[in-house]
């Protein structure tokens, strides 16, 4: 039985207040702070959007029937362009959920209500089998620790079980992109479905890639570290220290150049060091330690 079909009874009030409306005022007591209690779904939408109307009646269908289980905040762009304009909400419609005051996951367009349903399990439950799960879970830590040739063996073999399976092409693509063949990278996440090209692990993986081609435009880490040393408010030397940090994998060092950036001149480049920021932690996975500390550091900064 579906986890979202298993939920028990529940009072009529739970369900009606599993969704809500949100704004800039209350997005803090709305969906931080609620969300380390249960999983907070927040969908951007705007009136004008036509796929945001298809979309919002199968999130409240599917929130509602998790008895509970989860909570839907609905934010009208138009009305308070703030808070996605500091997540890097550039389209619409877009759901982001958050899970202990972060966001852990999401998706853009208007999914079926399958692929709906199927993401809310997988925020509350997760939906693979033991297996291919612990399999996934090995090749994942091996990526984390750069161990690009054990991750690609493992990942190779959940794709032999299942050849459309999105996280392992995903991971897959990861794999080539740490060991610098981009080409071949793309060329494997060209082989995730059309209709599974919003998912967390695909979009990670693209922003991987993009990073990884940024990467190349910048010049060699010993420079930019002595411009920086030598004028620490040259902020386009300090952000393209952190994006080739980034490309060595020294993750927190980069990180701490865009935050410092974002502490010093939140403006610059209309506001590049931050949406540099989210790209990192698209790139990295929402469960990765450094996107952790990222978004607590720049939450932080942003929400005080």
């Amino acid at each position: 039985m579906s986890l979202l079909q298993n939920g028990g009874s529940a009072p009529a009030a739970a369900a009606t207040d599993a969704v809500i409306d949100t704004t800039t005022q209350t997005f803090m007591k709305d969906v931080i702070e609620e969300s380390r209690r249960q999983p907070v779904l927040v969908d951007f939408w705007a009136p004008w959007c036509g796929p945001c109307k298809q979309l919002t009646p199968v999130l409240e269908k599917a929130v509602r029937a998790a008895k509970g289980k989860v909570k839907l905040a609905k934010m009208d762009i138009d009305k308070h362009p703030e808070i996605p304009g500091q997540m890097g909400i550039q389209s619409i419609p877009a759901v982001i959920a958050f899970v202990n005051g972060q966001p852990a996951d999401g998706f853009m367009g208007a999914l079926p209500e399958g692929q709906v349903t199927a993401f809310l399990e997988r925020l509350l439950k997760g939906s693979l089998g033991g297996e291919e799960k612990d399999l996934l879970k090995t090749a994942n830590d091996a990526l984390a620790a750069s161990d690009f040739a054990g991750a690609a063996d493992l990942y190779a073999q959940v794709l032999a079980a299942d050849n459309a399976n999105v996280a392992a092409l995903a991971g897959l693509a990861r794999c080539y992109v740490g060991t610098g063949s981009i080409d071949q990278a793309k060329k494997t996440l060209a082989l995730v479905p059309e209709n599974k090209r919003h998912d967390a692990t695909v979009a990670a993986a693209q922003a991987a890639i993009d990073l990884a081609e940024q990467a190349k435009s910048v010049g060699p880490v010993d420079d930019l570290q002595a411009k920086v040393a030598a004028d620490p408010k040259d902020y386009q030397s300090r952000f393209d220290l952190a994006v080739a940090l980034n490309a060595k994998g020294e993750r927190e060092a980069a990180m701490d150049h865009l935050i410092e950036i974002v502490k010093r001149d939140r403006k610059w480049n209309d506001d590049g060091a931050r949406k540099q920021l989210v790209q990192f932690f698209e790139a990295w996975g929402p469960a990765d330690e450094a996107t952790v500390s990222g978004r607590r550091r720049l939450s932080s900064i942003l929400f005080s």
